[in-house]
């Protein structure tokens, strides 16, 4: 190793946010805090626990029921807009348009042929 360019190793404070466990290791800085220990993490319990870090789990669920009032204020909205559609289908097959009279063309007085005797 080279001499001089290595960061100095010393005993680290390590603190969990999960469980306020406390333990020494080796790093390069002083105190390092943690989310999830050895003594909290399910892996190592066996027990599911819900390690809400800053409310993401919340944020989670508000924007997945944000979500869902969308997509059911949108299905509403199609709902209404095929109702419209059917009204006015059902509306013009109902009433058929008018028909018009046909102008009769004016009767010409039939015009007499001069009989040829033979």
């Amino acid at each position: 190793m080279k001499a001089g360019i290595h960061p100095e190793i010393k005993n680290t404070k390590v603190t969990c946010l999960g469980c306020g466990n406390t333990f020494e290791s080796t790093s390069t800085v002083d105190e390092i805090s943690v989310d999830v220990c050895s003594n909290c993490h399910p892996f190592y319990t066996g027990k599911q626990k819900l390690v809400d870090t800053a409310g993401r789990v919340d944020r989670f669920r508000a924007r997945t029921e944000a979500a869902k009032a969308q997509k059911e204020s949108l299905g509403k909205k199609a709902a209404k807009a095929t109702a419209r559609m059917e009204a006015k289908i059902a509306k013009s097959e109902t009433t058929e348009a008018p028909k018009k009279p046909k102008a009769k063309k004016a009767e010409k007085p039939a015009e007499e042929t001069p009989k040829t005797e033979q």
